[in-house]
């Protein structure tokens, strides 16, 4: 069956077919670009008769079809628009919250790469999958991996653990359907009550005393063994084109593009992928002919992207960048070090093209952002959510954005404070300290788990 994509490059515009595997062109060139996915259906239409994010399936790089995640819930604010003076303000959820028809079981936009970037695997593969991660997408990868019996190696700091937290529904399976609108019996809504323990495929590695960047490092190392591959990050057609359903599902509900794009950012990988739906949005014709203008946010005092994006330098500025630094933000899920921005393709360019802005926010403004939100709306934040919040906030206060625009707020990860939920936590199968990373014993202690 033929391929409906094919990858191209965007440095030298070589188009080739997708193996599932490739993050960088084949070609030899004098600078790095991302790859892209180009479509055959060029007219966004959603397949009304799937409704998580294998609804988007014409604008995905999926391969073969596994039990779907939930997808983004986009819908307009009332008391926070009103709070803020903001009128069109819209809000796109990526998180759990039933009576909002929201249902990622680990409540962040990470699921959604994570059901993309394993679609796009052949069903035939024997390789183990490498993650690193700074909790998010950890829990997102194992729920996905373990789900679908993919086998899965995931590494993740020892201060990211607390975000392993699963979602088992207490509702009844009818319920849960009535709010997803998936038929009883759906396995999406079935899994929500059977998935108490992971997968004995998917292994997770904590790094006691180590940060995310440690955690890159040593996936890096392992996936050049025999019989592992690297995820690739912000490299993966499938985890820029997953999470830029985000933008789909704004665009299928308002009509329109929108004015203006709040995140906060680590890698910037979600900023990118939403840039890139919306230049396809573009090509259709209908939803407007101007990019939103990306108004990206990172953690006061963690802000390597703000400094490099003020000064217009296309290179990251040489700054103190120390762990003590990582550890003073809130929002620790934002502590990349390593962002793709300098890439083609990446976080410089597509600020440029959009006409987007950085800002950034202290750990004070994000807790005072996150309790608005659980005021007005009613759900509990986290805090790189709270980070978004806060810009717009200050954005709006200081008049730097047109008021009376279409804006719309990605919140990233969230539950709905009283919904009826049990939470779980996921223990990791091997602790290894910062002294142990890099020795021989460690990748035999790893192996050693498959």
């Amino acid at each position: 069956m033929p391929q409906h994509y094919k990858v191209k490059c965007q440095f030298c515009g070589i188009k080739f077919d997708d193996d599932g595997f490739i993050l960088d062109c084949p070609a030899q060139h004098p600078e790095t670009a991302l790859l892209m996915t180009e479509y055959s259906a060029l007219m966004f239409e959603p397949n009304c008769s799937e409704h998580g994010i294998s609804r988007y399936h014409n604008w995905l790089p999926i391969r073969h079809h596994l039990y779907s995640a939930g997808r983004t819930v986009t819908y307009q604010s009332q008391k926070l628009s009103q709070r803020l003076g903001l009128p069109n303000l819209w809000i796109a959820f990526n998180g759990y919250c039933p009576e909002k028809g929201a249902m990622l079981v680990t409540s962040t936009f990470k699921e959604l790469e994570a059901y993309t970037v394993v679609s796009r695997l052949g069903a035939q593969h024997t390789k183990t999958l490498v993650v690193a991660s700074a909790g998010n997408t950890a829990a997102a990868f194992a729920s996905v991996c373990s789900h679908n019996k993919v086998p899965c190696l995931i590494i993740v700091p020892e201060s990211g653990l607390h975000r392993l937290k699963f979602t088992r529904s207490t509702r009844s399976v009818e319920e849960a359907s009535g709010w997803t609108g998936m038929p009883a019996g759906d396995p999406q809504a079935t899994s929500l009550r059977t998935l108490t323990s992971l997968d004995p495929v998917v292994k997770i590695v904590s790094l006691v005393g180590a940060d995310y960047d440690d955690a890159i490092k040593l996936a890096t190392s392992i996936s050049q063994l025999d019989g592992f591959f690297q995820e690739g990050g912000v490299k993966n057609i499938g985890r820029r084109d997953g999470m830029g359903t985000t933008m789909l599902s704004a665009v299928e509900t308002i009509g329109q593009l929108p004015d203006y794009y709040f995140q906060a950012i680590g890698s910037g990988a979600g900023a990118i992928a939403v840039h890139e739906a919306a230049k396809r949005l573009i090509a259709d014709g209908r939803f407007g002919q101007k990019l939103p203008q990306l108004m990206l946010s990172q953690n006061f005092p963690f802000i390597p992207i703000y400094h490099a994006w003020k000064s217009q330098q296309r290179q990251l500025q040489s700054i103190d960048i120390s762990k003590q630094q990582v550890k003073q933000i809130v929002a620790d899920v934002l502590s990349n070090q390593r962002p793709p921005y300098a890439v083609i393709g990446g976080v410089f360019d597509v600020l440029k093209e959009s006409q987007g802005d950085m800002f950034f926010a202290n750990n004070q403004e994000t807790l005072q952002a996150i309790d608005l939100f659980q005021e007005t709306e009613g759900i509990a934040l986290d805090p790189a959510a709270g980070v978004a919040l806060a810009t717009l906030i200050k954005a709006s206060k200081y008049e730097l954005i047109d008021c009376e625009a279409h804006i719309l707020l990605h919140i990233t990860g969230g539950r709905c404070h009283n919904s009826n939920q049990q939470l779980y936590l996921i223990q990791p199968s091997l602790q290894l300290t910062q002294q142990e990373l890099f020795t021989q014993k460690t990748l035999e202690k790893v192996l050693a788990l498959f």
